[in-house]
């Protein structure tokens, strides 16, 4: 049984697989092409974001049983081409969760508290206290769009604060003790505050623009630490300048590559909504590292290697029916 290791990830991860019974192939920095050409000697590939994992990649993993995705979502694989081949889908969203939800927290208590803004006029030389008072996360109604493990873990971590919690998504009845689970309209007329918790599907594309922010009632701060490509810049800027948004936190970005790992290669890339984005006091920008801690790198290498030890009989005796 041999794996193919696509992106670096925690060394548990070779480990682990090799005291399995697997062999493991690194693949760092093979290019796509270099990987078509040998993807069909493996049982299964470990991938972050490096590459897409489409169909002609699973056309040719001929032997393929399974494919480990270090991270929450799928969205660099082609689902329904690899289901349709019986392969295994491994995701560790459970890995990660914590991690969000503390950044978001942080990313939220640094806007409502001024925290960016008076950080620049200390360091300037300007002791301006009136001017930076801030807002109590526990006075604010605080809205959810997404409330699966992101979301779950985002809400859990608010209950301390003593804000009302409310939550929106397309699976009914999964509301609990952290969220009461509402429509979009009624969290649209009811919350001061946004938290995007959602996977990257063609329902969750472009889903932030014009039309989404103007539904709510009152004035918002805005957090996302799911996809960038889920809220349109342009639309966000122009919330931003005329306060119908109060201010953003931004993990994520729409200009992002796809792989994650990088956002512009020049610098006369950068759009006229980034450089606002970039220059606002009231918008704070991460390079998508909110699930990136060095706690959630192992605790996703152990969540795959759990799902993959599940299934490791499966594997085995595949192999064995096959050699037979």
């Amino acid at each position: 049984m041999r794996i193919l290791h696509i992106d670096k990830n925690h060394p548990l991860m070779l480990s682990e697989l090799e005291a399995m019974g697997f062999k493991n192939d690194l693949a760092y920095t093979l290019s796509k092409e270099e990987i078509l050409n040998k993807i069909h000697s493996y049982t299964g590939i470990i991938i972050r974001s490096r590459i897409t994992i489409n169909k002609e990649i699973l056309d040719a993993a001929t032997n393929l049983k399974f494919i480990g995705r270090v991270g929450a979502g799928l969205e660099n694989i082609d689902v329904e081409e690899a289901q349709r081949k019986g392969i295994l889908l491994f995701s560790a969203p459970e890995g990660n969760r914590d991690a969000v939800g503390e950044h978001a927290i942080g990313m939220l208590l640094s806007l409502l508290h001024k925290l960016k803004a008076a950080d620049h006029q200390v360091r300037a030389g300007l002791w301006s206290r009136e001017s930076n008072r801030g807002l109590e996360l526990g006075f604010r109604k605080v809205g959810i769009i997404g409330y699966g493990n992101m979301g779950k873990a985002f809400a859990k971590k608010l209950k301390g604060f003593g804000c009302e919690v409310y939550c929106y998504d397309i699976l009914p009845n999964i509301g609990d003790e952290f969220a009461t689970q509402v429509s979009l309209k009624e969290l649209q007329n009811t919350v001061d505050v946004v938290s995007l918790h959602t996977p990257w599907t063609p329902l969750t594309h472009k889903m932030v623009n014009s039309d989404f922010i103007e539904g709510f009632r009152h004035p918002f701060w805005f957090i996302n630490t799911a996809r960038g490509r889920s809220v349109v810049t342009a639309d966000l800027v122009r919330a931003l300048e005329n306060k119908k948004i109060l201010g953003a936190g931004l993990d994520v970005l729409e200009f992002e590559k796809s792989s994650f790992e990088s956002l512009f290669k020049n610098p006369l890339e950068v759009a006229d909504e980034m450089q606002y984005l970039m220059q606002a006091d009231n918008v704070l920008l991460s390079p998508h590292i909110a699930g990136w801690t060095v706690e959630s790198k192992e605790k996703l290498a152990k969540n795959i290697l759990e799902k993959i030890s599940q299934h490791l009989s499966i594997f085995k005796n595949t192999l064995h029916d096959k050699q037979e």
